[in-house]
């Protein structure tokens, strides 16, 4: 069954209400189905192979993850990996979740405000508090909800989070446009002040495809360039690597972002959890998307 108004309320925000603008196109609609793909991801060979355990107490270990955003039949196996730890980790009171922009709508870094996000899974609370001293930390950062009309980098990150832990937490979603160490520098330094100053428990999740539409090998050798400066916590070395070898990778705005955050909370390594492309997936291996998944703690 499509999912009740879909088709018409299609990236459109309604009130305080911001509809999903790629339901039944990244993921399927229908809540049921949507379960079921999810566990799909979790079962998955490239996933890691069983249902997560949800922990029913606060086990804070990560601050941040690298995760994929392509639609779930391509990255979702990857994704699960993440997902798989964080629902070890229990409930975070938000998660922060930033992507790159793929419409050019908004600005250079877009904090939506506030109101809810609805996905087939439910609604999900934006943290207008955590949102706002975010903004008001930042030399780049606004509220903007233009730029999260059509944006799918943060918003296929939801149902996974509401499959996990249904309505037990909010979310600050981020849209960076500019991706450049400076701004990405400024925005890291900024959750963490704001985090400092509300005493908020949160993961940030900085979401990022990798090579984009070159032969798996080919897109493998180069993102293990970008990953090994992930894994060294180095957001300086991946932007150089990213530049010097033309990798193109979608978020490195995001994941700079997330490992500035990181960095100054105490983050002190990084592991690897899953890479694959969509040759892995879907067998053809002559251009393919890379993915990862990469738990910062």
């Amino acid at each position: 069954m499509w999912w009740a108004g879909m088709a018409i309320y299609s990236g459109r925000i309604i009130g305080d209400k911001r509809l999903p603008a790629v339901a039944g196109m990244f993921y399927e609609a229908d809540p049921e189905a949507l379960r079921a793909q999810i566990e799909w991801a979790f079962r998955h060979p490239l996933g890691p192979g069983k249902l997560p355990l949800v922990s029913d107490e606060r086990r804070p270990a990560s601050k941040g993850f690298v995760v994929p955003h392509a639609g779930y039949m391509y990255s979702g196996p990857v994704a699960a990996n993440a997902y798989f730890q964080i629902a070890a980790e229990g409930a975070a009171e938000t998660y922060i979740i930033i992507g790159p922009n793929h419409t050019g709508l908004g600005e250079i870094v877009s904090v939506y405000p506030r109101g809810v996000w609805v996905t087939p899974l439910g609604e999900v609370e934006v943290d207008a508090e955590l949102s706002r001293a975010i903004i008001d930390a930042s030399s780049y950062a606004v509220p903007d909800e233009k730029a999260h009309l059509y944006e799918h980098s943060v918003e296929v990150q939801v149902p996974f989070l509401q499959y996990l832990f249904e309505s037990r937490f909010r979310i600050v979603p981020i849209v960076v446009y500019e991706q450049t160490p400076e701004v990405a520098e400024d925005l890291g330094k900024a959750i963490l002040e704001a985090v400092e100053a509300t005493g908020r428990d949160v993961v940030v999740l900085a979401s990022s495809d990798f090579t984009h539409y070159e032969p798996h090998d080919v897109a493998a050798a180069k993102d293990k360039l970008a990953i090994d400066a992930i894994l060294a916590l180095s957001p300086e070395k991946l932007y150089q690597v990213v530049q010097e070898h033309g990798i193109s990778m979608c978020g490195p705005g995001p994941v700079m972002a997330m490992l500035y955050y990181a960095r100054g909370a105490g983050a002190t390594a990084a592991k690897l959890l899953r890479y694959a492309t969509s040759g892995d997936v879907a067998g053809d291996k002559s251009s393919v998307v890379g993915y990862a998944a990469i738990q910062v703690y």
